[in-house]
């Protein structure tokens, strides 16, 4: 059997419904919604059917994908054997990753990305700050690194050769998108994020100092040990093993670029193969930009494809 690994979305991949397939199927899915909604104090399941709005707040967005990825894991690993080799996570989805593969309990967890959301929510007042996908072939990653630093825009997200995520305050990120459709002209398309902040920039650093006194107090139920098969999106490599490094990665994370193209690049040397677990498949997508093979899981029909079948290879 070929070695793999396991991908999971972050926030942004949230939809109606995302996971209640696997929650009537499976029990081992059914038993993680449970323990998220004791944990949490809310009812995590009637959260995901997408009738309430707050599951685009991302104090609830956050805890909500979270429970769903871990219940689809959990129902795989049973089911379908899967046991991955490596594990990575794109942004929330590192919390998702850590529990994965052990290295921190699903409450502590919950805990972690419930207080996350809320703290990064409030750096910034609603409507104050944008997130641009900036999308060309072969993208100029230092020449646009150096027209948003000039406009105190960061670069959020290193995606794929393909694709960068710019953020910042909102005038600011609207000034850089004019000047880079006016520089690269048709080669770039540039696609306005649905999001409530600018996440992964300078922007969110207030919230770094309180997210850091939550994460002291759970990290007694960390096993740091198993952390180290997991990639860690501010280093673009594998976690150490040592709690001060974890820490120190997950706090950073908060306002610092998700190495996502160095994160994949590592995995994939790592493993034969590349499965996305989560409510949508946004993932797949930067994997077969870089010519990884890759199969997705969304839910349990998507289960049965990825598992019976060799993963999909790119179409350049």
């Amino acid at each position: 059997m070929n070695s793999q690994a396991v991908l999971f979305p972050g926030q942004g991949s949230q939809r109606a419904g995302m996971g209640l397939d696997f929650k009537e199927k499976y029990s081992e899915a059914a038993e993680v919604f449970v323990s998220a909604t004791t944990t949490l104090g809310w009812d995590v399941a009637e959260m995901c059917r997408g009738e309430d709005p707050r599951l685009d707040l991302t104090e609830f967005t956050q805890p909500c994908i979270l429970t769903v990825e871990i219940a689809m894991f959990r129902a795989l690993q049973k089911h379908y054997s899967f046991a991955p080799n490596a594990f990575a996570g794109h942004s929330l989805g590192e919390y998702t990753a850590l529990v994965a593969a052990g290295a921190i309990p699903l409450e502590s967890a919950l805990r972690l990305v419930s207080a996350r959301g809320r703290f990064m929510q409030n750096c910034i007042a609603p409507g104050g700050g944008a997130m641009v996908a900036v999308i060309m072939t072969n993208l100029e990653l230092e020449e646009i690194g150096k027209m948003a630093t000039a406009l105190k825009v960061d670069i959020a997200n290193d995606n794929s050769s393909n694709q960068v995520v710019v953020s910042g305050q909102a005038e600011p990120v609207a000034e850089l998108s004019k000047a880079l459709q006016s520089r690269f002209s048709e080669s770039i398309r540039l696609v306005p994020l649905a999001v409530s902040a600018p996440f992964h920039s300078r922007w969110m650093a207030n919230a770094q100092e309180q997210f850091g006194e939550v994460l002291r107090l759970e990290a007694h139920h960390f096993d740091v040990s198993k952390a180290t098969r997991v990639l860690s999106n501010f280093s673009g490599k594998n976690h150490t093993g040592r709690l001060d490094d974890l820490s120190t990665a997950l706090i950073n994370q908060i306002s610092g670029r998700v190495r996502w193209r160095e994160n994949l690049a590592m995995v994939r040397e790592q493993c034969d193969s590349l499965v996305e677990v989560g409510p949508t498949r946004p993932l797949s997508g930067f994997c077969k930009t870089m010519g990884f093979p890759v199969n997705a899981v969304i839910d349990y029909r998507s289960a049965d494809r990825a598992f019976a079948a060799p993963a999909v290879e790119a179409s350049l």
